[in-house]
């Protein structure tokens, strides 16, 4: 059960009132630094629940799909597909697509683990997930997503899975991360997408290099060679032991067991 389920919050943390305030009106120093104070513990949690969930790839999209949708078939396609290489799979921990990708792993023995959100509606946590841990903040919440993962696989989704995207292809523009690859699911429902990202590189807002490791896809196994190719080059992780001083069990053992020939 979500530790926001009955509508309380820990002392620690803001709630959405406290939240809107912050962003909306100019704040005292003490309020400036307890909400600095309330991050720094955010972080921490996040960082806690989840050293050890180890190189994941996170699926992005849409909580409002049902499980009769073909989206959310493709979802547990990838949960499954990322489980038979011996990744972690990791979503935002709510429905829809993020509860078929988890799913799609935790039927298939695999790794599954979620990073929520507190939202009025939409994100209750789904129970396809071993580990999972609740966030206040949505920038939190993405550097989570993004630490943790060696590469995503964006699902038909609104404008947070169009936030991360967008967040992570800058990134990649940036060279903040490199070799990071993404696989955008659906060239149908992403064509106005896929076009206005050309439009950018016609502009030169952007460069064609930019657009190298995002791979428009109908094909669940074409996307995951598409990732694989990448974790062939780039994968050298070497375990994280958990530490007796710091009350650590290490929750579940990931490696890739397949990405490497």
């Amino acid at each position: 059960m979500s530790e926001y389920s009955n509508g309380t919050y820990p002392a620690y943390e803001l709630s959405p009132k406290d939240q809107s305030q912050f962003l909306q009106e100019p704040q005292t120093r003490w309020n400036n630094f307890r909400f600095a104070f309330r991050v720094f513990l955010q972080f921490m949690k996040g960082l806690r629940a989840l050293h050890f969930v180890g190189p994941c790839i996170t699926v992005f999209g849409s909580a409002r799909f049902k499980s009769d949708h073909s989206y959310y078939h493709k979802a547990y396609e990838f949960g499954k597909a990322i489980a038979e290489i011996g990744g972690t799979v990791m979503t935002g921990g709510g429905p829809g697509i993020m509860e078929a990708a988890n799913k799609g792993a935790f039927e298939n023995g695999g790794f599954s683990v979620g990073c929520n959100i507190w939202l009025p509606h939409e994100q209750q946590a789904n129970p396809f997930m071993h580990r999972w841990v609740m966030i206040r903040y949505f920038f939190i919440r993405k550097v989570l997503l993004l630490k943790y993962s060696y590469g995503f696989v964006v699902m038909p989704g609104g404008f947070g899975t169009m936030d991360e995207l967008f967040e992570t292809c800058t990134l990649i523009q940036t060279r903040t991360i490199r070799n990071f690859p993404i696989v955008v699911y659906g060239t149908e429902y992403h064509k106005p997408l896929r076009e206005f990202f050309a439009q950018m590189i016609v502009a030169g807002t952007i460069a064609e290099a930019d657009m190298k490791l995002v791979l428009f896809t109908d094909d669940v196994q074409e996307g995951m060679d598409h990732i694989q190719k990448y974790l062939r080059e780039n994968f050298n992780k070497k375990p994280i032991k958990p530490s007796p001083w710091l009350f650590e069990s290490k929750l579940i053992r990931t490696v890739f067991r397949k990405a490497a020939p």
